[in-house]
């Protein structure tokens, strides 16, 4: 039986476009990181090499019996020190970002050297190295169904911060996106995203 973490996770993935506060699990992801704006010739080369190793790695776990389905790309985006606050006021070359794709809790270290390996092997050209295993430990956020361009979100983001003061809380930790849409394939009005924010108490900050 297939694997489907979004399914197994429903909760945090089915978000209406009126923000909510929800608890999100700690999760297992594989991981590139960078800096500069998105779609910049890095970015495009880190998922790239993201997607090739999150393939190789489903159809080896396939091989041996235990299949799952390639989860949707993430990204957090945040300024120096992990703070967000001023992430729309600055240039997005200077912005440090980090893609993600969600992965099985029995996807570890010699996997993801095996499939570099194999990758290799085959003549595959790509920054495999930068491919990481990391563990996302959110906690409470605010979140949001965001439809539209990417340009729009600031309107959606002004509600989620509305709510989250209203609450006493504050963000914690960089900006979340969760793509539901493919950009190259649906237009800019219809695109879908999720939008993630953690957050704390006010006073602890």
């Amino acid at each position: 039986m297939k694997i489907d973490l979004v399914k197994e996770n429903r909760a945090e993935y089915s978000t209406r476009r009126k923000p909510t506060l929800l608890q999100i699990a700690p999760a297992r992801y594989l991981a590139v990181t960078g800096r500069g704006a998105p779609g910049s010739e890095l970015f495009q080369s880190r998922v790239a090499a993201l997607y090739a190793m999150a393939y190789t790695l489903k159809f080896a776990s396939k091989a041996r019996g235990r299949d799952y389905a390639v989860s949707k790309l993430e990204g957090l985006y945040g300024v120096d020190g992990q703070d967000q606050s001023d992430l729309a006021s600055l240039p997005k070359e200077e912005w440090n970002w980090r893609l993600l794709i969600r992965v099985p809790d029995f996807i570890d270290e010699p996997a993801l050297q095996s499939a570099r390996e194999q990758l290799r092997a085959r003549g595959k050209e790509g920054d495999f190295e930068a491919v990481e295993l990391a563990l996302l430990e959110e906690g409470q956020c605010v979140q949001a169904l965001h439809v539209g361009p990417y340009e729009s979100e600031g309107t959606t983001l002004e509600a989620m911060l509305a709510l989250a003061a209203e609450a006493n809380l504050t963000p914690t930790l960089w900006h979340h996106e969760i793509y539901l849409s493919d950009p190259r394939r649906v237009p800019p009005d219809r695109l879908r995203t999720i939008l993630r924010l953690p957050v704390g108490p006010a006073s602890s900050r």
